[in-house]
């Protein structure tokens, strides 16, 4: 089983001045870390590294430091046999499950942030989910993150985990 901790819209260094104790619980049980954007300095991505790997894309605040530390608008990868892909923003609420499913057909799941709403949803055959923003949770009850247990291809296990 590998644990995939996913996490966006962090907006450091206003609203992560270093990462809440909440949040490094979480952490220290990842094996990988996913990040969706909005980090806004490549020092949260060396922060996160000292708990997991991490992987990380674009967001439209992110500083030039984070696209020289290797974050791209578009990610594809695989982690323990589930094919992801992530960007920052996936568009108008509206058909974005068929909109993803289109723009990344060999997505087991995909990953966005942007809107800061936490959100788990499958249709049209592929999983979309937003982990929401452990710090800027704006008209969200909690700051959140997300936890997915992946396993021989499957996503056994995805939650939205509040953290403030």
């Amino acid at each position: 089983m590998t644990r995939v901790v996913v996490l966006s819209d962090t907006h450091a260094p206003r609203r992560w001045k270093t990462c809440p104790a909440e949040v490094a619980a979480h952490l220290r049980t990842a094996d990988v870390i996913l990040h969706a954007g909005d980090v806004c300095t490549a020092a949260v991505l060396d922060e996160l590294a000292d708990y997991a790997p991490v992987h990380a894309v674009l967001g439209n605040n992110d500083e030039p430091d984070v696209a020289a530390w290797g974050a791209a608008e578009t990610l594809r990868l695989t982690v323990d046999g589930v094919a992801i892909a992530m960007l920052h923003d996936s568009g108008p609420a509206a058909g974005r499950c068929a909109r993803m499913s289109r723009r990344f057909p060999d997505a087991d799941l995909v990953v966005f942030g942007h809107s800061h709403i936490p959100m788990d949803m499958t249709a049209v055959g592929t999983r979309v989910f937003n982990p929401g923003s452990p710090t800027d949770r704006r008209r969200q009850p909690h700051g959140t993150l997300g936890l997915l247990d992946l396993r021989d291809g499957v996503v056994v296990g995805a939650r939205i985990v509040p953290v403030t």
